[in-house]
């Protein structure tokens, strides 16, 4: 493999902390439905080096680590975490850790108080990121529209069966959840909450991250302890590690053998899933009337808006 520069070698602490700050950036972006991490890392410059970094990854190194009590040990297994671009993946990863459990509480916050404007920001963010990914669609062979009609489908079955749903959800489907929220970060146009809308969890897991860091400061909270939160953190970041770890190989095969189908199903999958959304807002709404309409318009036009200004920006950068 060609050798790369990679900035937290030639830079040290402060190229790292560049590093930290452009996964405090993905981290935000992916805390909003419709913004997606993979695409504010595209625009920062670091996506192929991120998927590269994520596909090298090889628990191999771990040999190294019965060996650290001897020099030669030491500097081996110092040599295969930069080989394997760890310190960038550190560095990116703490970054996107930080604007999460900032984040989520303030989307939480405005999705409990304002749930239908909020809602409606979040359908226009979806809708617009399909509308300026249309140019992915392929639908002049048998498989192309296959792959439509399955992601169309999915997500509005999904979406579907999501906005009913009301319990908390069981530690399994937690630890799926932060599986495939965390892998959307790959996937430029596809954010990691746009999952947890579509999964009907968004509320919920928006919510844990802030209740943890409450309860661990000795706060209190109805209903739980700082030890069912905590497991529940848990096993959200385990999920999150195996996906990383597992479907970033899965996302790197298919953009490479099988890209245009791909693409084309993650569009489809995005108007699926506007059902979510849009139910959300009719429930919140309850009686419609012609004030409340022109605020929930308002509030789609203006996260279109921004997804469109984002993708004029990024408009010149390639996947």
């Amino acid at each position: 493999m060609e050798s790369r520069a990679r900035t937290d070698e030639t830079g040290g602490v402060r190229a790292l902390a560049v590093v930290y700050l452009k996964g405090v950036c993905m981290g935000a972006a992916d805390a909003v439905p419709g913004v997606s991490g993979g695409t504010i890392a595209l625009i920062v410059g670091i996506y192929e080096r991120l998927i590269d970094a994520l596909t090298t990854l090889s628990p191999r190194v771990l040999a190294d680590v019965l060996r650290l009590h001897t020099s030669d040990g030491r500097t081996r297994f110092a040599r295969r975490l930069v080989e394997m671009d760890v310190p960038f993946l550190t560095a990116l990863g703490l970054g996107v850790v930080t604007a999460v459990f900032i984040m989520t509480g303030v989307m939480h916050a405005a999705v409990t108080g304002y749930p239908a404007v909020t809602y409606a920001f979040f359908f226009g963010l979806i809708g617009a990121s399909a509308v300026v990914l249309r140019g992915e669609l392929w639908l002049t062979g048998f498989r192309g529209v296959l792959a439509a009609a399955a992601g169309f489908v999915l997500a509005f079955v999904v979406s579907g069966e999501a906005t009913g749903a009301g319990a908390d959800p069981a530690l399994p489907f937690v630890f799926v959840a932060g599986a495939l929220a965390v892998s959307a970060m790959l996937l430029p146009g596809v954010s990691g909450s746009f999952i947890l809308v579509l999964l009907g969890q968004y509320e919920y897991l928006t919510e844990i991250p802030g209740r943890f860091v409450d309860l661990l400061l000795g706060g209190t909270a109805e209903g739980t302890t700082l030890l069912s939160t905590g497991l529940v953190v848990a096993v959200l970041i385990s999920g999150a590690l195996v996906g990383l770890l597992t479907i970033s190989h899965a996302v790197r095969y298919a953009l490479t053998t099988h890209r245009r189908a791909t693409l084309t199903f993650l569009v489809a999958l995005i108007v699926g899933a506007l059902r979510a959304p849009a139910v959300r807002i009719d429930d919140a709404v309850g009686v419609w009337s012609p004030e409340m309409a022109g605020v929930v318009l308002a509030a789609a036009v203006i996260g279109a808006v921004l997804v469109g200004a984002l993708n004029y920006v990024t408009d010149d950068v390639a996947v």
